[in-house]
């Protein structure tokens, strides 16, 4: 896991990077991967899940969940400083609590630091989100791209998912290892066992392996890059990766 101080770095390069890709926008743009969302939506959802995670840490204790149709980024020339001013909130609602103060999740108690690497995480993908959307460039540094990776699996075999997200529970298996390689480096490997998923890091070798840049990976982990795209290579079990990314997310 990333240091408080660089995922705080990071939570403003990335809120950065997506005001960027939003100015400018026409906010009755669909979201190509959000396909529910117009683009002001989007922005909404960033800004105001950034503002109920600062919430959240500062009182202990869960607000109640957001509605991004709901919420006023104002007109899209205001958009950059509102989503900024959120990611602001968040930041200072860390330094005020202490990242390592406990509170609540919805993963049951974690330090305060939970918050502001799961609203990273989610910023990560939506800023690609709002890229494609614009026709904006998208970038993000590879340690970010891989912890975006490392975060998602921590949630999928954190006690509690299978509550969360019943599905996870079809992730089970008898030892089929699935695998995520970022070039010729050690990446990570997801092992299915009776008892549920669990991952390590490490050397590669696995019944499917999906390799390419850190950040393509991280996208394909979201479900943003679809496994037929040149910037991917896929060797063995194609069904077995297609199976686990169809249950994957949260």
């Amino acid at each position: 896991m990333l240091d408080t101080a660089r995922l705080m770095k990071g939570l403003r390069e990335q809120t950065g990077g997506f005001a960027r890709a939003v100015t400018g926008g026409d906010p009755d743009a669909r979201v190509p991967t959000c396909p529910e969302w117009p683009l002001r939506t989007l922005v909404g959802h960033i800004g105001q899940a950034h503002r109920y995670a600062a919430d959240v840490v500062r009182k202990g204790e869960p607000p109640s969940v957001p509605d991004p149709w709901q919420a006023d980024p104002g007109t899209p020339g205001e958009w950059a400083g509102w989503l900024h001013e959120g990611a602001e909130d968040l930041i200072g609602a860390i330094q005020e609590t202490g990242a390592g103060t406990e509170l609540w999740t919805f993963l049951g108690p974690r330090p305060a630091s939970f918050w502001l690497r799961r609203m990273l995480a989610d910023t990560c993908v939506h800023h690609y989100d709002a890229a494609i959307t614009t026709g904006a460039a998208f970038e993000i540094a590879g340690d970010l791209a891989a912890d975006v990776i490392t975060e998602g699996l921590e949630m999928l075999v954190a006690p509690g998912a299978e509550t969360l997200k019943p599905e996870l529970a079809e992730l089970r298996g008898q030892g089929e290892r699935i695998g995520i390689r970022p070039g010729s480096t050690d990446g990570w490997v997801l092992i299915r066992t009776p008892g549920g998923i669990r991952w390590e890091r490490g050397p590669v070798e696995a019944d499917v392996v999906v390799s390419g840049a850190v950040a393509d990976l991280m996208l394909v982990c979201a479900r943003r890059l679809p496994l037929d795209d040149d910037r991917v290579e896929i060797t063995g079990d194609r069904a077995l990766l297609e199976h686990w990314l169809a249950r994957m997310v949260f």
